[in-house]
């Protein structure tokens, strides 16, 4: 970890404290939405407990879920993620053209308004101008840690380079406090919800993939 790092991890600790029942797994279950895009072919999802499955074919979608609020206050992550087929390399800061492997969202909102958006759709939640969105991925052609501007939600989101697009598969820990703190420059807000995509339209392209003990901490 660079110094840069440490001391955005200390000042986003000290800013706030996540209480200790703000940790464990994310089940992959009937609580996950699909959100599709018009014009678009969807992607396929398996939902088995602790593990998501991904298809696509030359297709784009996501899948989101809310957070008990037992969540809300999580700063960390770590989960497991598998590419057996995937996109090639892509530019992820050009709209249109940032096909990737897998994204997995974390959005936030102040916790002010955390109460009044639950149960809000991806959607909206996306829209909405007090959001922020720390998305990390699997894809491109960028290097590990590389925080890129989002071509789609402007100052409210960051893209987080974990993986260059490739298969294997990889254990992954992120530091979503000290993230949020480099990306905006405020403490981290309430950890409303997560999401997870593949995209793979742009370059008519395929992706298998798996994500699997998702933990929040």
């Amino acid at each position: 970890m660079t110094a840069r790092k440490i001391a955005i991890a200390a000042l986003a600790a000290m800013m706030w404290t996540a209480p200790a029942q703000a940790t464990g797994p994310v089940s992959f279950d009937g609580a996950w939405q699909q959100q599709t895009f018009p014009r678009l072919d969807a992607n396929t999802y398996g939902f088995g407990g602790s593990s998501l499955t991904l298809r696509s074919d030359a297709a784009v979608s996501l899948v989101w879920r809310a957070l008990d609020q037992t969540f809300w206050p999580a700063r960390s992550a770590t989960w497991r993620w598998s590419v057996t087929t995937g996109t090639p390399p892509t530019d992820l800061g050009r709209k249109g053209g940032d096909d990737r492997n897998m994204a997995i969202y974390f959005v936030f909102l102040p916790q002010d308004k955390a109460a009044g958006a639950d149960g809000s759709g991806i959607g909206r939640l996306l829209r909405d101008r007090d959001a922020r969105v720390l998305v990390y991925v699997w894809g491109g052609d960028h290097r590990r840690g590389q925080m890129l501007d989002s071509p789609y939600l402007g100052d409210r989101g960051k893209t987080v380079v974990l993986r260059r697009a490739g298969t294997g598969a990889h254990d992954e820990a992120v530091d979503l406090a000290a993230d949020f703190t480099l990306a905006f420059g405020t403490a981290p807000q309430a950890l409303l919800g997560l999401a997870v995509s593949g995209d793979s339209d742009d370059t008519n392209s395929r992706i298998d993939a798996r994500l699997e003990r998702l933990v929040l901490r």
